[in-house]
């Protein structure tokens, strides 16, 4: 974005969600966020779950040429950034500020070597972003929020290529650990390092979204409420109090990297379904080893699994291998992954033991038009035809309606992607830098 004083410095990105299948818990920095084991997990389709960040950049907000002292430059140095509307507080010692620093030193170091460029790294941020699904329960927010960030000032700041996405993922860790994973697409690994100032902690991708594109998820959301222990906290109580944890460090996790990056490569679903559900249960195992323990299923996430694992049983006792598999991370809601074709059953079983949960059918999964939306209290649904002749009806009861809040049937996706460069319908900010949007205020 080179051109006149006139011209519109700015950028707007989506990105992606993630969701882990073996799981970061636990950080050796919390500053830096340093995670005491690798994870790996499957990036989820941006035109279902997403964030969307605008970033620009304008001599408007603050310029700091006109300051030869740093430390006067800075104080003159406005950056705003607006969350859904709301307007969040970029800390001076906090993970935005940290975050935004970062990526203006790459923008610095190219404009030294380039003095026709402008002086974007001298001017005052303005940044929006919007995400389309629950925040703070379970559903990785903060990983696609600060991956957009990332991306949008990427794009604003013409970093890429000569800055890979494995290096701008060592600065998304920093605003949220999850969150370097989200800068790639389809199975990313998020090698946890060794180096004490964090270089070596980034993430790699596994596979593209290419490799294995067949593979769905179906996001069973029982709440979209904030989590009552959140993540932050709740990891560093298990790392301070959990004899389990130190056994999943050393032991669990190194060889479940390397089986699942294996049936990854393999497109063997068995083994990556038989993985991906032990790991949450160990995950889970070490939340309630933790002083005091941490709950964060509920009765209906175990109805789920029993589920699950009952479907699995029929089907292997059939010779037909497994059906799917569940994850949770911390919250309640479970993750359900399967290969497309089982896809259809899964999800009327799971609507017939749930009833009325919300769902739009954007794949058309049940043939009666695209993107039909089923909402509130519905007919009860009958179990599929195509369940193993061996599976128990009764494994778990018929819910009450609502246990299940909403369904969001997605597929495995792709690295974040740049909207649009410069003014248009895409950007989420005004001319004059200010959101769009805004959320309502909230009267007693």
């Amino acid at each position: 974005m080179t051109g006149s004083a006139e011209e519109i410095y700015q950028a707007t990105c989506s990105a992606p969600v993630n969701i882990a299948v073996i799981k970061y818990w636990g950080k050796r920095d919390t500053s830096l966020i340093l995670p005491t084991n690798d994870s790996l997990s499957v990036t989820l389709d941006q035109d279902h779950l997403r964030s969307v960040t605008t970033a620009r950049a304008d001599p408007s907000f603050g310029d700091l040429s006109s300051y030869p002292d740093a430390d006067a430059a800075a104080a003159h140095l406005t950056d705003r950034l607006w969350l859904n509307g709301e307007e969040e507080l970029i800390k001076p010692d906090g993970r935005l500020r940290r975050c935004i620093d970062e990526m203006r030193k790459l923008r610095a170091a190219k404009e030294s070597k380039d003095p026709s460029l402008a002086s974007l790294s001298k001017w005052g941020l303005r940044i929006c972003s919007e995400n389309n699904f629950p925040t703070a329960a379970g559903l990785a927010s903060s990983a696609s929020g600060f991956a957009a960030l990332i991306a949008s000032l990427a794009a604003l700041y013409e970093l890429q290529p000569e800055v890979s996405s494995s290096q701008l993922s060592r600065i998304a860790r920093q605003g949220s650990g999850s969150a370097c994973r989200s800068l790639f697409g389809g199975y990313v690994a998020w090698q946890g390092g060794k180096e004490a100032d964090g270089s070596d902690s980034l993430a790699v991708e596994v596979a593209p979204k290419s490799h294995w594109p067949d593979l769905h998820a179906l996001i069973c959301v029982v709440s979209d409420a904030k989590k009552g222990t959140p993540s932050t906290a709740g990891m560093q109580r298990t790392v301070q109090t959990s004899p389990l944890l130190q056994h999943r460090i050393k032991e669990v996790v190194p060889e479940r990297m390397a089986k699942i990056t294996e049936a990854i490569q393999k497109r063997d679903f068995d083994t990556f379904a038989a993985i991906t559900m032990a790991d949450s249960n160990n995950f889970h195992a070490c939340c309630l080893d933790t002083s005091p323990p941490i709950f964060y299923m509920n009765d209906v996430s175990r109805s789920i699994v029993q589920l699950v694992e009952e479907i699995n049983r029929a089907s292997e006792a059939e010779g037909l291998g497994k059906k799917l598999a569940y994850t949770y991370d911390a919250g309640p809601n479970a993750v359900l992954y399967a290969p497309k074709e089982n896809m259809p059953a899964i999800l009327q079983t799971i609507r017939h033991y749930f009833p009325s949960a919300d769902f739009d059918d954007t794949f058309n999964i049940l043939g009666n038009g695209a993107n039909a939306s089923h909402r509130g209290a519905q007919e009860p649904q009958g179990l599929p035809s195509d369940l193993p002749k061996g599976f128990n009806q009764g494994v778990i009861p018929v819910h009450e309606p609502g246990s299940v809040r909403r369904l969001i049937h997605t597929q495995v996706g792709g690295s974040p992607r740049v909207l649009e460069r410069g003014a248009g319908s895409e950007a989420l900010l005004k001319d004059d830098g200010t959101p769009l949007r805004l959320a309502r205020v909230k009267r007693a």
